[in-house]
């Protein structure tokens, strides 16, 4: 009987024989027709590597491309029938190839568009009117609590990814520059979508999400951009249906 590890790993390293002892639907040692399966299942998950990340497809070329899908391939084959996540290692993956290391912005676009793909699969949550935060005064505003979508999702990076991120997803979109950037992924429909933030807004928005008081984050959004307004944010949570729920406490 073959073991599960061996099948697997025999199915992505074209160099390996078939497993001894596997055989076919008619008891025939599987030899050539375990070879053609075997490329059928590499093919399919080259496929969906450059189906799961579109832009890092684009930015390499499909023979690079194709290239690095095939070496992930055969150091992380999937360990879930389910694809949709299929990946998920592939941008600390790119971080340990010498080859890649001249493109440093490589990992972290791939990293935003994991982000965008989880947060595509994510739970569906319902949003709160905007006019509940025009109801408080400022002192119960700064005094509440907010949930936030299961959807939202925050990439920071020390490379401009979102400017990346559209220049190759969107006609006449402007050439990037270089610089740091935070992104906040909300979902307002079906789709989710990329935004830029402030600097200090992904800290802002990360301190809603461990539970800080909208006042509380805005001293830990302050500590990190001194003139940090939450203005843009707070309107693309809002507009994002990304927050869930609103609590207050006096």
């Amino acid at each position: 009987m073959v073991s599960e590890a061996l099948f697997r790993k025999s199915l992505t390293e074209p160099g390996l024989k078939a497993p001894v002892g596997l055989s076919d639907s008619a008891g025939r040692p599987a030899g050539a027709r375990f070879d053609v399966y075997r490329n059928n299942v590499v093919v399919s998950l080259i496929e969906a590597l450059h189906t799961g990340f579109p832009v890092l497809a684009k930015l390499l070329g499909k023979e690079n491309m194709d290239g690095l899908a095939g070496q992930f391939v055969r150091a992380h084959p999937p360990t879930s029938p389910v694809m949709m996540f299929y990946g998920e290692a592939l941008p600390d993956f790119i971080s340990t190839l010498p080859q890649l290391s001249h493109l440093g912005y490589l990992p972290d676009v791939a990293r935003l568009e994991l982000a965008l793909r989880r947060s595509y699969h994510a739970a569906d949550a319902t949003p709160i009117a905007p006019e509940a935060l025009a109801e408080l005064t400022p002192d119960a505003l700064f005094a509440s609590r907010v949930s936030l979508a299961p959807s939202v999702r925050i990439v920071c990076s020390g490379w401009p990814i979102h400017d990346i991120w559209l220049f190759n997803t969107e006609t006449d979109a402007p050439k990037p520059t270089p610089g740091a950037q935070d992104v906040l992924i909300t979902r307002p429909e079906f789709d989710p979508l990329p935004h830029l933030l402030p600097p200090g807004g992904a800290a802002w928005i990360d301190a809603l999400a461990r539970g800080q008081s909208i006042g509380a984050a805005l001293e830990t959004a302050t500590g990190e951009a001194t003139d940090f307004d939450m203005t843009t944010p707070l309107t693309l949570l809002l507009t994002g249906n990304a927050i869930t729920s609103l609590t207050y406490k006096d």
